[in-house]
């Protein structure tokens, strides 16, 4: 898979995805002060998923209706956890991802939203 990791995220998050095998690139090499909306234009224009501990990303893909390739928010834990939890959503979203879902998760609650829902 292919994953856009924005700042926050973390570096080390970027490195265990390379090590599963996916193409990762991280907004911190590319322009580590890149807005929010910059971010999720590259992500659609080089089909990348995005990866975040920001909140500001569903606003932008929601309400404002910028397209995307599918986001992951994940809540601001320590790396391990944070490891873990992504791939408890991998393992049980991948899928969804592929088709440009949405997927909020927290320590104790992982939710979907499919592109085309409301």
């Amino acid at each position: 898979m292919r994953f856009l990791v924005d700042v926050p995220a973390g570096g080390q998050l970027a490195e265990w995805l390379r090590s599963q095998g996916h193409d990762v690139l991280e907004v911190r090499d590319i322009d580590p002060r890149m807005a929010d909306a910059s971010i999720i234009d590259m992500g659609y224009r080089e089909n990348r998923v995005i990866i975040t501990l920001d909140k500001d990303f569903g606003e932008l893909s929601v309400r404002m209706g910028m397209p995307h390739h599918g986001i992951v928010r994940l809540p601001d834990v320590t790396v391990p956890l944070r490891k873990s939890l992504l791939q408890k959503v991998l393992d049980a979203h991948a899928g969804d991802l592929e088709k440009g879902a949405i997927v909020m998760v927290s320590t104790n609650r992982v939710r979907v939203r499919r592109k085309g829902t409301t």
